[in-house]
């Protein structure tokens, strides 16, 4: 935790916050802060800066915040993987957020387990404690938009020319020759399958949607590790 993240019910007046937890877990054994102490903080989907805190109590801890800065900037970047495996989920989450992207699909496949779709990660409460986890670590603020699809068809076909409007439309695909582009100027929709890539008539699907499949070479990747992999190279 890089960053403690604070939310609007932690405050009891316009600069002083109480957080408990694991918040207080980590500043009092992790960064072993007492009162007097100032550590990095900011405001879910606000601003930057750092907090002295004021009090240490058994359980809770009160803090005083002074915001001095905004976020870093989100990449221009729209993500769509196919759903992992559950443990898999939480990393992509907490990594894809880390690295500045706040609008990530999890959509169905060829290739994916339908066990999958009944994974208790899945719940909204896991999603965002995964996506917080992310922003922590880089320290940010801006909770990413994250959706789920379970029709592959219907989403393609019917949503994804209008959420990718305007945008270097890009799918991998590791048995393809075309490689992915480096050092992209423009906002890019990416989508990523699972391990083994997108079955042919799913990429066919997307290059009818307008998407140009690329790949990294012919080493066939973990979900999380092509994620970084294809983030780091495009931006």
């Amino acid at each position: 935790m890089n960053l403690v993240l604070l939310t609007r019910d932690d405050f009891r007046s316009d600069d002083v916050a109480v957080v408990g937890g694991r918040r207080y877990d980590h500043i009092t054994r992790v960064l072993r802060a007492a009162a007097g102490d100032t550590i990095a903080a900011g405001v879910e989907n606000g601003g930057i800066g750092t907090a002295t805190l004021t009090r240490v109590d058994d359980d809770l801890l009160e803090m005083r915040l002074r915001i001095e800065r905004e976020p870093p900037a989100p990449l221009p970047l729209t993500l769509i993987v196919a759903l992992p495996r559950p443990k898999v989920l939480n990393r992509v989450i907490a990594g894809a957020t880390s690295m500045g992207v706040k609008r990530i699909f999890f959509i169905n496949a060829w290739r994916v387990e339908k066990s999958y779709w009944s994974s208790p990660r899945l719940s909204a409460e896991n999603i965002r404690e995964q996506a917080i986890a992310g922003l922590e670590q880089a320290r940010d603020t801006m909770l990413p938009a994250i959706e789920t699809r379970r029709f592959f068809r219907r989403f393609v076909e019917d949503e994804l020319p209008a959420i990718a409007g305007g945008m270097l439309k890009l799918v991998a695909h590791p048995r393809t020759s075309d490689t992915c582009p480096r050092d992209v100027r423009e906002p890019v929709t990416l989508a990523i399958g699972p391990e083994g890539g997108f079955i042919e008539q799913e990429i066919a699907s997307f290059e009818r949607a307008g998407f140009r499949a690329v790949t990294l070479g012919e080493r066939i990747l973990r979900v999380e590790t092509a994620v970084a992999a294809l983030i780091a190279r495009l931006f």
